[in-house]
């Protein structure tokens, strides 16, 4: 009952409380106060994040100074640096030549059971080498990462493309031994006759390839696949009005011709070879429009069968550009 103290347990043996217990004295304060905000991964060097930024510090002290890679002042000029989605670059050869100009890769997709070539075996050292995160991934996967398109089992991605401008164009030209050869597409829509005319411009020589900002092509995948890598050499500067733009070069020093049928002249005569020359592509439909061709100090047109209407941009931008090569050299 109640208040029983003679109930077992009810009252504490002599001798059995618990005294005083000593404190710390603040020896345990520190303990208490923690080691601060954990530190970002790629602080972190035995974290992937942190092995890749030691990767990235590797290849930028290797690098030397004033060589920019994939951008803009040099002949690797223009690769991904701003802002934005990523792109899929796919196909062995786009890979291996935007892995050999340097551009950042934040992903290297490879399929499983991947038949192994000297450019397969490049990609997959290079990775290794400069610390790539490498992932090994189905052939459906890889189709839909890069919509599609023939990858032959390989894929990176890779930043935004950063373009060029005007007076990039310009400096490089001038640091090389030739006279400025610039190609400059009006109104070319197709990404994949910009990759066509990028793989001509860097066959044949030109410093890099001029487009405008809007309603027109610009560097996507599709783009670098149809350029077999020449968009990892070749730059390719944006320009916000063309018309502006050529009139800048003309301020250079730059002959402007313009391709488009019904020309002055044939290709095989293209006036202004052995000059400073830019040459301007219009699209396949609609040719060279008014502005655009009223700035032109000559127009050249390529003589064809007459039951072919036309040629496409890629298509005339390779023959023009082997004339102005042959004369070159002659």
């Amino acid at each position: 009952m109640a208040g029983n103290s003679q109930r077992r347990g009810a009252t504490r043996k002599p001798g059995s409380k618990k005294g005083m217990t000593v404190g710390s004295g603040g020896n345990s304060r520190r303990a208490l106060e923690g080691k601060g905000p954990t530190p970002k991964a790629e602080d972190r060097s035995w974290h992937p994040a942190g092995k890749r930024k030691a990767a990235a510090e590797r290849r930028d002290a290797k690098r030397p100074s004033g060589n920019r890679p994939a951008g803009r002042g040099g002949a690797a000029a223009g690769r991904a640096r701003g802002a934005g989605a990523t792109e899929v670059v796919s196909g062995r050869n786009s890979v291996v030549e935007a892995m050999r100009a340097g551009i950042p890769v934040s992903a290297v997709y490879v399929a499983t059971r991947l038949e192994a070539d000297d450019r397969t075996r490049e990609i997959l050292r290079t990775a290794a080498d400069e610390g790539y995160p490498l992932l090994e991934v189905t052939k459906p996967e890889l189709d839909r990462l890069t919509d599609g398109s023939v990858h032959q089992g390989v894929a990176i991605q890779v930043p935004p493309y950063d373009y060029a401008d005007v007076e990039d164009l310009l400096d490089i030209a001038a640091s090389s031994d030739r006279a400025p050869l610039v190609v400059a597409l009006d109104g070319v829509t197709d990404p994949r006759n910009l990759g066509a005319v990028l793989r001509s411009a860097g066959a044949f020589g030109a410093h890099g390839v001029l487009v405008p900002e809007r309603r027109a092509a610009g560097v996507t995948a599709s783009a670098w696949k149809v350029s077999a890598g020449a968009a990892a050499r070749v730059p390719v500067a944006r320009a916000t009005n063309l018309v502006r733009a050529l009139e800048r070069l003309h301020e250079a020093g730059c002959f402007v011709v313009g391709l488009d049928g019904g020309g002055d002249v044939a290709v095989g005569e293209l006036p202004y070879s052995t000059d400073p020359l830019v040459l301007v592509v219009g699209s396949e439909g609609k040719g060279l429009s008014r502005l655009v061709r009223e700035h032109c100090d000559a127009i050249a047109s390529i003589p064809i069968a007459g039951e072919v209407e036309s040629l496409n941009a890629g298509v005339a931008a390779g023959i023009a550009l082997y004339e102005v090569a042959r004369q070159r050299q002659g």
